[in-house]
């Protein structure tokens, strides 16, 4: 599992967004026993943390130990530094797993192996993410065009996963039809700024040039952002799955 995120941890804590929480009571909705939980690659442990209300405990690994230091904390969640595709963790231990806009990093068949061995029998494993968000229309085409052009060329070859929604990954499950979220926010231009900047695709730009590119579209975004209605759209990606 590549780690991207060790090095803007504070600002992935501060400016990711969260995951509604109408889509996290929709997940939990098909859990019978609510004991054990865990959130695989939990980053600064939001999913964790939404979590926690609704399970006696939750576990929440990460390989990165900059991003579980800003983890946010609770009682019954326990942050573990692991890997996700070899655990410590007991044979049949979790009624759900969840991995949230990583399992894309993860070496496929290796994580698959761990998941059945450590899932209980009647438990659900789930796939969250979320694509390119969308705002009003001349912000759009810049980001676009950030998107694709100027940093286009940086991004890992992991990302096509998450260009394709998700659809294309295995998927070695008993899969649910699920209902379909999005997450609706309206964003300051610094929160905006701030979740380019944690784009993985911007620090390896950053990395091989010495340059933020940010700076080439700084100015234009700016003006096109106070000037729209600060909205922003993320299409949530879900995939549901039991033991076969």
């Amino acid at each position: 599992m590549k780690d991207n995120f060790s090095k803007q941890a504070s600002e992935y804590s501060k400016f990711r967004p969260q995951y509604p929480d109408s889509m996290i009571a929709y997940i939990v909705s098909f859990i019978k026993n609510k004991a054990v939980a865990l959130d695989i690659a939990t980053g600064n442990g939001q999913v964790a943390h939404k979590l926690s209300p609704y399970f006696e405990t939750v576990y929440a690994t990460d390989i990165s130990e900059n991003q579980l230091k800003y983890a946010i904390q609770a009682d019954n969640i326990i942050y573990k530094k692991e890997s996700a595709e070899k655990t410590t963790f007991n044979d049949q231990q979790f009624d759900l797993i969840t991995v949230a806009q990583a399992i894309h990093w993860f070496n496929f068949d290796l994580f698959y192996k761990e998941i059945h061995r450590i899932l209980k029998p009647d438990g659900y494993f789930v796939v969250m993410g979320y694509g390119l968000f969308s705002t009003n229309t001349d912000s759009d085409k810049i980001i676009q065009y950030y998107y694709h052009t100027i940093v286009g060329p940086y991004w890992d070859a992991e990302r096509i996963y998450l260009d394709e929604n998700y659809k294309t990954i295995p998927f070695p499950f008993e899969e649910l039809k699920t209902e379909k979220f999005q997450n609706e926010l309206v964003w300051s231009f610094e929160q905006l700024i701030g979740y380019l900047q944690t784009w993985s695709a911007t620090q390896h730009y950053i990395d091989k040039n010495n340059q933020n590119p940010i700076d080439l579209i700084h100015d234009d975004l700016k003006f096109s952002w106070q000037k729209g209605d600060k909205k922003v759209i993320f299409p949530l990606l879900l995939r549901i799955g039991k033991l076969k």
